[in-house]
């Protein structure tokens, strides 16, 4: 399995569809109408205290009590983002695969590093479901979303966990957990997996991308590992106190009453969907947003833009193409609002 040098621009992202602040925003998977003002405040407060170095222990302590483990498995970031460009810089790993289609950034750090990227992709007619086997004994470092960004699919937490091999690091980004109701396949809070590193973001469910907080979960060793990577007071006061926050009793409900919602949101988007004969959506989506393959699917993406909708295109992620666009899953205004767009969209182009 040769590395990839292909074209694929590993670096664009959601944010670059909606940067003249016009569009109705389906290309971004932070959820709307966040942060909440309870969170805010909190963020607010913590300006009273910039003078002071960040201090990050009530932060770490808070994350490692919401997930049942020690703070020595815990190390805060700012946002996963950082948290991949660590596990590049501070991992010594022989063979490291990505396996795709998923966000891009791993393979990019991991790539800035010096890192020869193997990738596995998987397929649409799978469903996009994870293949354990199809990923190289040899392989020392595997990284898999979950659920996976963009296609939406939530793999079966054994699946990922048989992945674990000696001398094998298996990093799972769990950016999106949160915003699947109860959490059903997470592996945050395990600790019998050897090798095994989680990834969460606080970015999408609680609207701070532009905050930048995020954590990683590992063995001690790992953890410490990373850490001497990180400059110093990576993570600022705001974040922490963000981050803090977002562990309290009341935000983790208030998190899983927004998941329940998400859900009943996307199954009204995935109804709408389903009338088009031009669109397949993957079926299997379990995230805030759904992948969607057509026809001049890059064409419909524009035609959107000018009635007022940004879509994610699809052809920067590995194994997708010009064929794909990613959308995120809004009220149901806002999706009958989209809906209406996206068939005057497909009658324009005259997409088949």
């Amino acid at each position: 399995m040769p590395a990839h040098t292909d074209t694929h621009d590993l670096r664009h992202h959601g944010d670059a569809e909606v940067r003249d602040g016009r569009l109705t925003d389906l290309a971004v998977n932070v959820r709307t109408g966040t942060p909440p003002a309870w969170l805010r405040e909190r963020i607010t407060e913590a300006l009273m205290s910039l003078a002071a170095y960040p201090d990050g222990r009530a932060a770490r302590a808070a994350v490692a009590a919401r997930h049942g483990l020690p703070v020595e498995r815990v190390l805060l970031t700012a946002g996963a983002a950082e948290a991949f460009v660590l596990l590049a810089r501070a991992l010594r790993v022989r063979r490291p695969v990505v396996v795709h289609p998923q966000f891009t950034e791993p393979e990019a750090a991991l790539r800035d590093a010096g890192h020869a990227v193997e990738r596995v992709l998987l397929r649409e007619q799978d469903g996009f479901r994870l293949d354990p086997g199809a990923v190289p004994e040899s392989a020392d470092l595997v990284v898999v979303g979950n659920p996976t960004n963009p296609t939406s699919v939530l793999h079966p937490a054994d699946a990922i966990a048989g992945l674990a091999r000696p001398g094998r690091i298996v990093v799972v980004d769990e950016a999106f957990m949160d915003a699947v109701p109860g959490e059903p396949e997470a592996l945050a809070a395990r600790t019998d997996v050897p090798g095994l590193v989680v990834l969460r973001s606080l970015t999408k469910t609680w609207g701070l991308a532009g905050l930048r907080i995020g954590y990683v979960l590992a063995a001690p060793a790992t953890i410490a590992a990373l850490e001497r990577a990180q400059p110093l007071w990576p993570v600022s006061t705001p974040a922490l106190a963000a981050a803090e926050a977002c562990m309290s009793p009341r935000a983790l409900a208030e998190a899983a009453e927004a998941a329940e919602r998400i859900a009943k949101d996307r199954a009204h988007l995935m109804a709408g969907l389903a009338e088009f004969d031009e669109v397949r959506a993957v079926t299997e989506a379990e995230g805030p947003f759904v992948l969607l393959r057509m026809e001049r699917a890059d064409e419909v993406r524009e035609r959107l833009r000018g009635l007022g909708f940004a879509a994610r295109r699809g052809d920067t992620f590995p194994g997708l193409d010009r064929r794909w666009l990613r959308v995120a899953v809004r009220d149901r205004t806002t999706t009958n609002r989209f809906l209406q767009a996206l068939d005057q969209a497909l009658t324009a182009v005259g997409a088949p």
